[in-house]
This record gives structure tokens, C-alpha cells and sequence, in this order.
């Protein structure tokens, strides 16, 4: 390994916590931002993680903790993991100020702090990203507006970046229904989370996860494919055959796993 050092923005998150917690075991440099205070972070820096405290709704915090980082200027990994559903309800019920402050967690402070960090980086160094989207790339998930529409910004944000800056690879990855706390967000939410409260409670109750190990796995698959395959993509751990040589088959065209307008062909068909 030529770089070692591995960078996750919400460490505190169940899978942030996962990822280090693999990461530390094979020997890379892991460091990370946290909200708040948790035992899960205490466990990473017993075992050599570094650790910044950072409210991705804070600017100054963004810009404190990118400062903090500043001695790294090669990083092997970035990995952005924050992440919240609230609000949840009606988009004419929510409160639009917490509407926008989902959009400051979920795409807002993430790609400031992405941006400074990238901006201290040696450009001889090639990083690779993963982002992580949500439900409703393909259709709509009911009360969930703010959540959605800022999971699907950063769909585009991959693309873009993956085109405008030459020495990163960068993903977005959909780890499907995994075991984390972000779910505790629709059962507080009850009725207004619609369809999908029930839902929940289902999978909750039936144990039906996915593996957390799978997410893990995958984003390990990520960062070791070559860029051609990789970046700029929009993968589902659950639905991709990343674990099959066929999942070579999307490079043979640069539209495979991006966000585009479905029925464009529409009318050609009559021309």
C-alpha cells in the first residue's frame, strides 16, 4: 500500500464505526469526524483511530476540522457516512428549517468538508471516495423529501466530480436496509413516515438486514476496482453482481449506474 491513511466523515455512524473498525485491523491510518460523544468512538481511538469533533451543520466546525487534518495530504480513502431522514412528513408539514438542515447533513457539510480536505491534498495522490445514497433514487418513498432529494443531489455531485477532478475515483454506494440507528428516525416519526413506518417495523421485527458485513465488503470492492469501473457510479450492494467478473460489464458504456431521464426513447420508436 503506497498511502495509508484512510479519512471517514461520520465516523460515529454504524457503518463509519464498521468501516474503521476493518480498517484498523489491517493496519491503515484511520481518522474521522464525529457529532457526539459515544462509547463506539472511545472503542476506535483505544485502538488508534484520530478523531476530530465536527457538527456538519457548523461551518466554523467544517472549517476547524479540515484545518485539523491539514498535515495529511495524501489520503488513500475518503469516505463521507453521515446521514439523516429527519424531517419526516409531508413536505407542506415539515418545518422548513429543519428541512434545510437536512440538506446541510446529508450534502452541504459533507461536500464543504470533502472540498477543503481535497484542496490540502497532493495532487499526485489519487483518492478514493465513497458516498452513500438512499431510497427513492427509482421511484418516490412517501414523506421522506428532504432525505431524498439531497441523497439524489449527491448521486449527481459523484458524477460531476468524477468528471471535473483527474486524481480521485469517486462512488456512491446504496447499502440497501442495514441494521443502523438512522431507522430509529422513522419509528419516533410513526404516521407521518407514511407506507414506510410499517415497513420498518416489519424489517425490524422479521430481522431482515442486510449485512452490515456485505456493506463493508463492498465498499472494500470499491476502492480496490479500477477507476474505469468504479467512478462516478451509483452501485446497490444488495442488486449489484459486485461480487461476479459480469459486474465488468458496465464499463463498456459511461451512462451504466448514473442518474439520467428514463423514456427518452419514447418517441423515437414511432420516428
Amino acid at each position: 500500500m503506497k498511502h495509508k491513511n484512510r479519512l471517514i466523515i461520520s465516523i460515529s455512524s454504524d457503518i463509519g464505526f464498521e468501516l474503521a473498525n476493518d480498517w484498523l485491523k489491517k493496519g491503515y491510518k484511520v481518522f474521522g469526524t464525529f457529532r457526539t460523544e459515544s462509547e463506539k468512538n472511545n472503542k476506535l481511538i483505544s485502538i488508534g483511530a484520530n478523531l476530530k469533533k465536527c457538527n456538519l451543520s457548523d461551518k466554523d466546525a467544517i472549517m476547524k476540522s479540515i484545518d485539523y487534518f491539514k498535515e495529511i495530504d495524501e489520503w488513500d480513502v475518503i469516505v463521507v457516512a453521515s446521514g439523516t431522514q429527519e424531517p419526516i412528513n409531508k413536505f407542506l408539514e415539515c418545518n422548513f428549517d429543519e428541512w434545510e438542515n437536512s440538506f446541510m447533513i446529508n450534502l452541504f457539510g459533507p461536500l464543504r468538508f470533502l472540498q477543503g480536505i481535497l484542496k490540502q491534498q497532493n495532487n499526485s495522490c489519487e483518492t478514493k471516495i465513497i458516498l452513500f445514497a438512499g431510497g427513492g433514487v427509482n421511484g418516490v418513498v412517501e414523506n421522506y423529501s428532504a432525505y431524498t432529494t439531497a441523497k439524489i443531489s449527491l448521486i449527481k455531485v459523484c458524477e460531476l466530480l468524477a468528471d471535473e477532478i483527474k486524481n480521485i475515483s469517486i462512488s456512491i454506494l446504496g447499502p440497501g436496509w442495514v441494521d443502523t440507528k438512522i431507522h430509529n428516525e422513522t419509528k419516533d416519526a410513526a404516521s407521518n413516515a407514511g407506507d414506510n413506518f410499517e415497513k420498518t417495523k416489519k424489517v425490524i421485527q422479521d430481522n431482515s438486514f442486510y449485512p452490515m458485513k456485505k456493506v463493508i465488503q463492498c465498499c472494500n470492492w470499491i476502492i480496490g476496482s479500477d477507476k474505469n469501473l468504479v467512478n462516478g457510479r451509483n452501485f446497490s450492494s444488495v442488486h449489484d453482481p459486485w461480487e461476479s467478473e459480469n459486474i465488468k460489464i458496465i464499463s463498456s458504456d459511461d451512462n451504466n449506474f448514473k442518474l439520467r431521464r428514463y423514456g427518452n426513447d419514447i418517441f423515437l420508436k414511432d420516428e
